[in-house]
């Protein structure tokens, strides 16, 4: 029976070239879950395949190979030099599905490879231009400062965040909170469930009216208006001007002036303390893991004794990988992103002298969050597309849907924490029991 590394053995005797489809099975041992087709008319894969993928250009060929893996496959997404065939580009998430579950690569021979590499030709080894979307590579970015600066971590949520409001708008919807959402129930709508994850940080946090809170990485200012419509005197804090802008706009126009302020700040230039609770939702991933002891100390700071803190962010589901971000995310999504689990996280608020009351794992209410942003990103498609520009847009979709992957197979999580500022004697004040509705 003759294999595919007999044929490119075959091929090197000849002198033939193998096919761009032809080495495409030689990596994946002629598994494809998919149909495949190349610019040179070669194909491999189930004809009746329901997904598929189109290389349409050299260009694409040398992503893929100058960068293996999901960086070089997302260069030539977003390029155009890749197409993803019987999905939207708005949410990509099942052919990302099969291609995570079926499609599986091994590594040739050095005869097979050089096979493979005569047949493409050498100078596909040679870079070429990422598409604009991408930023630099992390060892290029010391001119915005060291990592975790407040320069540097001005430039990262810029990247991220000052895309363009009225996209944002699209995607996320009314609510406009770009963080995981509370579920009742897997019927509840992104907004009843976004409203719900307030409402659950609230409760969490035994915030009152005439209480202080303090909303670190405030974003749009979602938790800020909620907690001020209760009579709650709040200062959020986001390093994106595009979100203070419109945070501000929405808290004039709902009448809220009088206690709520958004302000285009680092939260390390806020100088009130005394506050009666702090939260912190979705800002831990952009600080470090190793400015945690130093971010979770100032938030102590701030507290008066028996104020709660509550932190709400993605985590690994251990403690012992590599924090760093993948190419995509950190070329494309999240620059100077890192992970780490939720008990690391736990340790470095205990060990500045919180004490740690409860924690949960909203990880199945990501995915389910993640999956509605998709469905409005497909909705608005051709909106999104005139405001940010296809190649923007792209990234959105494949990032949104392959997040979904991740936390649906347990790849990250979501983890609230909640802890309390303990005062002198032991005695916090709190009820024996969680004193909210899950």
């Amino acid at each position: 029976m003759t294999t595919f590394k007999d044929k490119a053995d075959s091929r090197w005797d000849t002198g033939q070239k193998l096919t761009i489809a032809e080495i495409l099975e030689i990596f994946t041992n002629g598994d494809l879950p998919l149909r495949f087709s190349a610019y040179d008319g070669s194909t491999a894969g189930p004809a009746d395949a329901k997904y598929g993928l189109d290389l349409k250009t050299p260009r694409g060929t040398t992503y893929l190979v100058t960068a293996p893996g999901d960086l070089g496959m997302a260069r030539a997404y977003v390029s155009g030099d890749l197409e993803a065939v019987g999905v939207h580009p708005g949410d990509p998430y099942e052919i990302l599905r099969v291609m995570g579950e079926e499609l599986h690569f091994s590594r040739p021979d050095a005869m097979t490879l050089a096979s493979v590499m005569r047949s493409l030709g050498w100078e596909t080894l040679r870079p070429v231009a990422p598409p604009p979307q991408e930023t630099l590579p992390r060892w290029r970015r010391i001119a915005e400062g060291l990592r975790h600066s407040k320069s540097r971590d001005a430039e990262a949520i810029h990247h991220h965040y000052d895309v363009s409001n009225a996209f944002y708008e699209k995607v996320l919807g009314p609510s406009m909170t770009y963080t995981c959402a509370a579920y009742e129930d897997a019927d509840r709508t992104l907004e009843q469930a976004q409203e719900n994850k307030y409402r659950l940080v609230f409760d969490k946090l035994r915030l009152k009216e005439g209480d202080r809170l303090l909303d670190i990485g405030c974003g749009w200012g979602g938790m800020v208006r909620y907690a001020a419509r209760r009579g709650v005197h709040v200062i959020g804090a986001t390093l994106s001007a595009e979100q203070a802008e419109w945070a501000q706009k929405a808290i004039a126009e709902e009448g809220l002036s009088a206690l709520a302020e958004v302000r285009h700040s680092d939260y390390r230039d806020v100088q009130e303390t005394g506050f009666d609770a702090v939260s912190s939702i979705g800002l831990t991933e952009h600080i470090g893991v190793q400015n945690y002891p130093a971010y979770f100390g100032f938030i102590q700071s701030k507290l008066r004794d028996g104020g709660l803190f509550l932190n709400h962010c993605i985590t690994r589901p251990d403690n012992t990988r590599s924090t760093k971000a993948g190419g995509f995310i950190d070329r494309y999504v999240f620059p100077d992103g890192e992970l780490i689990g939720s008990g690391r996280i736990i340790t470095d608020i205990q060990n500045v002298g919180l004490e740690v009351r409860h924690e949960e794992n909203l990880r199945e209410h990501y995915a389910l969050t993640l999956a509605e942003w998709n469905k409005n990103l497909v909705e608005h498609w051709d909106e999104c597309v005139a405001e940010v520009g296809i190649g923007t847009a792209k990234v959105w979709g494949l990032y949104l849907a392959g997040s979904r992957l991740g936390f649906e197979r347990n790849v990250i999580q979501l983890h609230q924490v909640l802890s309390v500022k303990v005062p002198a004697g032991g005695n916090v004040g709190l009820p024996l029991r969680p004193w909210w509705v899950a």
